[in-house]
């Protein structure tokens, strides 16, 4: 076999180990799946009367559609908490050290890693926009084209994050030091446009908001499904989601290199 069909095969091995984990045991994903679900059912029903009223004066269906984008991506970010964790538990249990010892190709670890976390970031996606369909979500004027283009902006954010929690997962001595480390992968979007417009933000803070990943992705989200303006945040996204990946995957592989344990 060549060398890349056994990169390959080794890359799709740590695939299915990684899949046949998050399989039995559940519980982390579930627990991390259900803080985004509770804040969708939290802000419609219970703060959507009283939030819609900011937004151009509408009512809580236009509010639902209004937070359902940064709820996807607030979604992806609960996921690759669950990524930082599985990471730091390979590297302080001893896998790492009997992996190290076999004839497998290095980078196949980490790759199992990010892969297993897009797919169930999609997945976690994908039922997260179940539940926003059923209390009302609707995106009617969206073409199959801007569907496509939102799907493939939500897999390139969710790979981006994902590197960055494994890099913070390898720098963590232990799952509950790397839960902490990965909490701002989803308290970020608190802090952006999710929720509220920018304008109705403090003058001093929208700046933050408005330039961090969270907030330019949103915005292109809206704007795909929903019909409203993108303007430079398509390309800001963009940007933010390949500079972000570009980084974690650099950082992790120089901490999984230079691990000492």
């Amino acid at each position: 076999m060549s060398s890349l069909s056994l990169a390959v095969r080794d890359c799709s091995t740590m695939l299915r180990r990684n899949l046949l984990h998050a399989r039995r045991y559940p519980s982390l994903t579930l627990n991390l799946l259900l803080t985004p679900i509770m804040l969708l059912l939290l802000f419609v029903y219970i703060f959507g009367d009283t939030m819609s009223a900011g937004i151009d004066g509408g009512d809580r269906s236009d509010y639902v559609a209004y937070i359902v984008p940064g709820l996807l991506l607030m979604t992806i970010g609960s996921t690759t908490i669950g990524t930082a964790v599985s990471v730091s538990n390979d590297m302080t249990e001893g896998i790492i050290a009997r992996f190290r010892t076999m004839a497998i190709h290095r980078p196949s670890v980490l790759v199992g890693h990010v892969v297993g976390s897009v797919l169930q970031s999609v997945m976690s996606v994908v039922l997260v926009g179940a539940v926003a369909v059923a209390i009302g979500f609707r995106s009617t004027d969206a073409t199959v084209l801007e569907w496509l283009a939102a799907f493939g902006l939500l897999v390139l954010f969710a790979l981006a994050l994902t590197w960055i929690a494994v890099g913070m997962g390898l720098i963590s001595p232990n799952a509950e030091a790397a839960g902490n480390n990965a909490m701002p992968l989803i308290l970020l979007p608190l802090l952006s446009s999710a929720f509220v417009p920018l304008d109705s933000m403090p003058g001093w803070f929208q700046p933050v908001a408005r330039y961090q990943p969270f907030t330019p992705a949103i915005e292109t989200l809206r704007g795909l499904l929903l019909g409203t303006g993108i303007g430079d945040n398509g390309w800001l996204a963009v940007a933010w989601c390949l500079g972000l990946a570009v980084l974690g995957y650099f950082w992790s592989a120089s901490k999984f290199d230079q691990d000492p344990r």
